[in-house]
């Protein structure tokens, strides 16, 4: 058998594990590595910071369903991975990072450019690999990626000492023999559990499905969406579970939590049970937790044993995939009778609008509602962190899975350009927009000229309201309006998008809101920025504030009320009850 090099093994392997393109950037000790990719037909994506090259990474995998895959060098080329895969550890999304590392006989001499990799990451990630030998290689390839895309995905790093790249061995994939992982993986569903989890659905009277983005990871919206349609049961999605119920569909109650739908929490706090499917029951959702639908019975699915009990106490817990409990669920459930719960949210979703008042500058909502109009809810869209971020939950009309790609967990800022090309890359014929605000897109600007330089039609809409806004807003309700470090210095994002090779537009009244967005959706050869000059002090409603119970918002429809000023809303309650009864 012919012996390779260690970068080459490392190549084969990739490519066993399908992979036809990666994001990175070279340095000193992967130049073995990246020069076995130059005579590979494996595409490499070369980003302007480490951090651009993991977001992307991370988008990939949330638009395509594949695992993304990024390479750095050592010290700080590492480091500068770390948010990146500190935020898909967060969201649980599939990713290898690939990082160069000293040679194995200067480890622990603090050489030039080294740091403990492995320890700096072993609390983000799943597994991690130091290589020391390219006879390992093969193994750790095979196992990070497996262990990545299986059970409760996640980040996976493979760390490789320059001289293991180099060094000769010979090349066998290895069949995947990890000792306790498989049952960890794909735990072995109870019957009994379903059973009792079906009789509990059966006698319902006023249930809601809590679905979170182990549905997206599973791949189970077909199997949410039976249950759902069978049962006809209400569902309300998590911010990272949006796209995996329609939003269309008139059993949908959108987003829930801290900025969600005033109805929706209104009618989780009222439900007799509350069936959590593939959701974490994380803060952002729950409020105080001890308060969280304190009158419902809890039904909790998760493949990840620890996250349940881990927030909310539950009654009836089922450990195991997603998917197959669901198809399990939808052979034994009985539908309850939710006739009058339908009326109920009916009238709730009427009383209880999402709202906007109107002012004399654009507002983020407008131009939201009009992408989502002009894509008919099917692009995807990427968002950084902030106000700008849950306008996008509120007002753009998901439909699709995969189809929202945002920073959940870790909340990073600057997450949406790159995260945006990385979708586009994994999804070449979807159209991709990235909904940012100045604030985040500042953070990682620079992958414009990464984005130009692959001629991607990637869109981004920048809600310039010259704010770190959401900030801003937590300044006003709880620091007596002090904007400390908050304001932000004018930037021409239109003159940055030009200098990058990018198309550039900037929007100052909202007549030329929808001929922007309009104009951008005809580009298909470079990515187009739009600067919309918006309401700089504009709020986002509703909001729980923090410490409060999930049915106390601020910024209420009468709240918006008493102030006057028209309004518009998204979510409309269906005329007619009979619109509800979906078979």
């Amino acid at each position: 058998m012919a012996k390779l090099k260690g970068a080459q093994i490392l190549i084969e392997c990739l490519k066993r594990e399908g992979v036809n393109l990666v994001f990175g950037i070279p340095g000193g000790v992967n130049l073995p590595t990246f020069d076995a990719l130059y005579k590979s037909d494996i595409q490499v994506i070369l980003t302007v910071h480490e951090q651009g090259a993991a977001h992307m990474a991370d988008g990939y995998a949330r638009a395509s369903g594949k695992v993304g895959v990024c390479l750095a060098t050592s010290g700080p080329g590492a480091t500068n991975l770390v948010t990146g895969i500190a935020n898909a550890f967060m969201d649980s999304i599939p990713i290898v990072a690939i990082t160069g590392q000293v040679r194995t006989s200067v480890i622990g001499n603090d050489a030039f450019q080294e740091v403990d990799t492995i320890g700096i990451t072993r609390p983000i990630t799943k597994h991690s690999y130091l290589v020391k030998r390219p006879e390992e290689i093969a193994r750790a390839v095979r196992e990070a990626f497996h262990i990545a895309r299986t059970g409760r995905p996640g980040p996976v790093l493979i760390d490789l000492p320059v001289d293991s790249t180099v060094g000769e061995a010979e090349f066998e994939y290895p069949e995947i023999n990890i000792r306790g992982y498989k049952l960890q993986a794909r735990p072995k569903v109870d019957p009994e559990a379903v059973r009792r989890a079906a009789e509990a659905i059966g006698k319902a009277k006023r249930p809601v499905i809590y679905a979170g983005a182990g549905v997206l990871h599973a791949g189970a919206w077909a199997e949410l969406a039976e249950l759902a349609h069978t049962t006809r049961i209400p569902v309300t999605t998590s911010l990272l579970g949006l796209g995996g119920f329609p939003e269309t569909d008139p059993l949908s109650l959108g987003m829930l939590g801290m900025h969600g739908f005033e109805y929706t929490n209104y009618a989780v706090a009222q439900c007799d049970l509350l069936i959590g499917i593939g959701a974490r029951f994380d803060d952002r959702v729950t409020g105080k937790p001890d308060e969280f639908a304190k009158q419902a019975k809890k039904i909790h699915v998760d493949v990840d044993p620890s996250s349940i009990n881990k927030t909310v106490l539950v009654d009836y817990p089922i450990v195991g995939d997603v998917k197959e409990v669901l198809q399990q669920l939808n052979r034994l459930v009985k539908a309850p009778d939710t006739s009058e719960w339908l009326k109920t949210i009916a009238e709730m979703r009427r009383k209880y609008p999402l709202m906007y008042k109107e002012k004399t500058k654009i507002l983020p909502q407008y131009i939201i509602q009009q992408i989502s109009e002009a894509t008919q809810g099917n692009a995807i869209i990427a968002t950084g962190v902030g106000q700008h971020q849950m306008w996008t939950a509120q007002f753009y009309q998901f439909n699709a899975p995969r189809s929202l790609i945002t920073s959940g967990g870790l909340g990073t800022m600057g997450f949406g350009l790159p995260a945006a090309i990385g979708a586009q890359f994994g999804r070449p014929d979807a159209v991709v927009w990235d909904i940012d605000g100045d604030g985040s897109f500042q953070m990682t600007a620079q992958e414009l000229a990464t984005a130009a330089q692959h001629k991607l039609p990637v869109k981004i809409a920048i809600m310039n309201n010259s704010f770190h806004g959401m900030v801003r807003q937590w300044q006003d309700l709880f620091y007596e309006g002090r904007y400390a470090s908050t304001r932000l210095n004018p930037v021409d994002f239109m003159r940055l998008a030009e200098a990058n090779h990018c198309v550039g537009i900037r929007v100052e009244q909202k007549a030329d809101v929808r001929p922007a967005i309009d104009r951008a959706m005809q580009i298909t050869d470079r990515p187009t920025v739009i600067d919309f000059m918006v309401e700089q002090k504009e709020d986002c409603w509703p909001m729980i504030a923090p410490g409060k119970p999930h049915n106390e918002m601020l910024g209420t429809y009468e709240t918006l009320k008493k102030d006057g000023g028209l309004a518009q809303h998204r979510h409309v309650a269906p005329d007619e009850e009979s619109k509800l009864s979906l078979g």
